[in-house]
């Protein structure tokens, strides 16, 4: 019987990147879907959509602001996160299926996905992964459709057409013509109004039209910024290296403080230094405008400082890139932009001596840039930096173990900067370390309210509640963890943990392998497989599996104490021993390790031992009955 065919969720979408740039996929899909959906749920994920289809401004309730987002570029010095993508894909999926939940299964019909930017194609990936195709259908198709025309038709077209005829029509156009052509149609772009056309066609149209060196660089400096301040990196590369072709080292400041810094921010956050590297050092060679020599000096710093693979970080050498930028910063005509340069530059310096181990020096530095910012600039002046100094002090107070403090640093830092998620996960992270736990929860939602499927936060109040008996919350949260990232391990670990304790042990053990692998030596996966072993009596292999926990962590005390009640199973009491002490050296004042270990004793004889330890057990639980009894039949003998 042949099933029903699905109705259409929109018109088949064209994905080529060269339309709207980074969401022109999700962008195109959600400008025809967004008017007629439901408004709960368009609230619920005003980030996704705004941030993929900025055109629904006015449409969908306003995104939370942060100051990054407000930042003008001038004063701009943070950055979204290379993850932000990737949230905002899940976030997105979730929005496509709560949506056919409730209109009804639907098909989705993409075009040109091999042209599609990284944005979509991640989107995509999710979507495939999480979507359930009897509720939302995916048809993705590679190549561009072929289209027949005259030259004029084919730029109308934004050129993506295939014919041979009509590409042959457009080439053999008098080179006035063409440019004119693509003019017209920028213009035409242009009075649209669309923010998103701004990152894609239009930039296109104008590098092919009339005085590219004017008009193409004007909007290819608004598109850089636009994906640079969003998290679009790979866009903010592609555009910033056509931008670059267009304008030389003739114009220093606008080649390099507007265009390649925003080029290499992108390629340091994909994890690309060496290339930012280069690109700094051809700054140094071709100018000597000083601001030039400042920010590639500072930036180089951070390289070496954070950015290159560990085993290629030199702080040593970050030190000596970023004072000289702190010194050049210091003999800047302007006075404003001294103070301001100068506080930046030794921020990135107080960076440095974290990373080198100087927590006093870094805490003096960060002091002293909040000081010099206090005392020169007015309270609404530099609102980002600021608040990024203020952040900073409280990472360098929680590495002091400083906790109070660190925590008015983050509260401090909420209170001028509200939406931005990553200080309330920071704020909630320090409050569980206080045992504040409910205040904790409530910072954990307000990270799930302001950034959409952020994993972490799901996994932390996993964790917390798990530690408050909260079993089934803590099971959904991990559950929703792994639907988002699959590989996080330490969410199987967690996961497992939960439903070995609930008697669950074949899901604890699918839990383990899927753990495994993905991290064949992690120990608490290799404890959990010893575990479900031994409760089902397969001692010989649960000895094996905490034999590997040992051997990955010999300081892990639960595989210590896993393998010794194996050994001692099997009749193993010399292996059972020597783990029961070297657990006991680790954790003295754990009394289940004393009670064990005293069992051990009673049945070797060892009656003098088995009492000492229980007297120890007693001590630090005296409430529990089977070590008050334990100890009262060893004093009675």
């Amino acid at each position: 019987m042949r099933s029903k065919k699905m109705k259409l969720l929109t018109p088949p979408v064209n994905a080529h990147r060269r339309l709207r740039g980074p969401y022109t996929m999700a962008g195109t899909i959600l400008r025809a879907i967004v008017p007629e959906a439901p408004p709960d749920l368009v609230a619920a994920h005003a980030i996704e959509i705004l941030s993929a289809a900025p055109e629904l401004h006015g449409l969908v309730p306003a995104a939370p602001e942060t100051l990054t987002g407000l930042a003008v570029p001038a004063e701009r010095t943070r950055y979204y996160s290379r993850l932000r993508t990737r949230r905002l894909a899940h976030g997105l999926t979730e929005f496509l299926r709560d949506l056919t939940g409730r209109i009804g299964p639907r098909t989705l019909v993409i075009e040109n996905a091999d042209q599609a930017d990284p944005t979509d194609v991640e989107l995509l990936t999710v979507m495939r992964r999480r979507l359930d195709p009897s509720a939302l259908a995916l048809v993705v198709r590679t190549g561009a459709a072929s289209g027949a025309g005259d030259a004029k038709a084919y730029v109308a077209g934004d050129c993506l057409a295939e014919d041979p005829a009509t590409l042959a029509a457009y080439l053999a156009l008098d080179p006035d013509e063409r440019r004119r052509l693509h003019d017209r149609r920028a213009d035409d772009l242009e009075r649209a109004g669309e923010v998103s056309l701004r990152l894609g066609a239009i930039p296109y149209h104008r590098e092919r039209g009339t005085d590219p060196a004017v008009h193409a660089v004007a909007a290819l400096r608004f598109a850089v910024d636009h994906c640079s301040v969003m998290g679009f990196y790979d866009a903010t590369i592609d555009l910033a290296e056509r931008a670059r072709r267009l304008v030389g080292w003739d114009q220093p400041e606008l080649r390099y403080l507007f265009i390649t810094s925003r080029l290499t921010t992108a390629l340091a956050v994909l994890e690309r230094p060496a290339e930012a590297e280069a690109l700094y050092q051809e700054a140094r060679t071709n100018s000597v405008v000083p601001a030039v020599h400042m920010g590639a000096a500072y930036a180089t710093g951070m390289l070496y400082t954070r950015h290159y693979e560990p085993d290629h970080r030199d702080q040593a050498l970050a030190r000596g890139w970023v004072n000289q930028a702190v010194a050049i910063a210091s003999v800047l005509d302007n006075p404003r932009e001294r103070v301001f340069q100068s506080v930046f530059m030794r921020n990135g310096l107080a960076l440095v001596e974290v990373h080198d181990g100087n927590l006093p020096e870094a805490l003096r530095l960060v002091d002293d840039c909040i000081a010099r910012m206090d005392a020169f600039f007015e309270p609404g002046e530099h609102r980002l930096h600021r608040s990024v100094l203020r952040y900073n002090r409280g990472q360098v107070n929680v590495a002091l173990g400083r906790i109070e403090d660190a925590l008015a640093d983050y509260t401090a830092v909420i209170e001028a900067d509200p939406n931005w998620p990553e200080y309330h996960f920071d704020r909630a992270n320090l409050l569980r370390r206080l045992d504040r736990d409910d205040e904790a929860l409530a910072e954990y939602e307000t990270v799930m309210a302001l950034s959409p499927a952020f994993h972490e936060a799901y996994y932390n109040r996993g964790d917390l509640r798990a530690a408050r008996g909260d079993t089934d919350g803590a099971l959904a949260d991990f559950d929703y963890v792994l639907e988002l990232d699959p590989d996080f391990v330490d969410a199987y670990v967690n996961r497992a943990a939960l439903r070995l304790e609930r008697g669950d042990l074949d899901a604890a053990m699918c839990d383990v392998r899927a753990g495994l692998a993905r991290e064949p030596g992690n120990p608490h996966l290799h404890v959990i497989a010893g575990s479900v072993r031994a409760e089902r009596g397969q001692y010989r292999a649960a000895l094996a599996s905490f034999d590997h926990a040992v051997e990955a962590d010999p300081d892990l005390v639960t595989a210590r104490s896993g393998r010794a009640a194996a050994a001692l199973e099997l009749g193993r009491t010399e292996v059972a021993e020597a783990d029961l002490d070297h657990a006991v050296g680790l954790a003295p004042d754990d009394p289940a390790l004393r009670y064990n270990r005293a069992y051990l004793y009673r049945r070797a004889g060892r009656w003098e031992r088995a009492l000492a330890d229980l007297d120890v057990a007693a001590a630090l639980a005296p409430d529990d009955p089977d070590v008050r009894l334990a100890r009262a039949e060893l004093a009675g003998r």
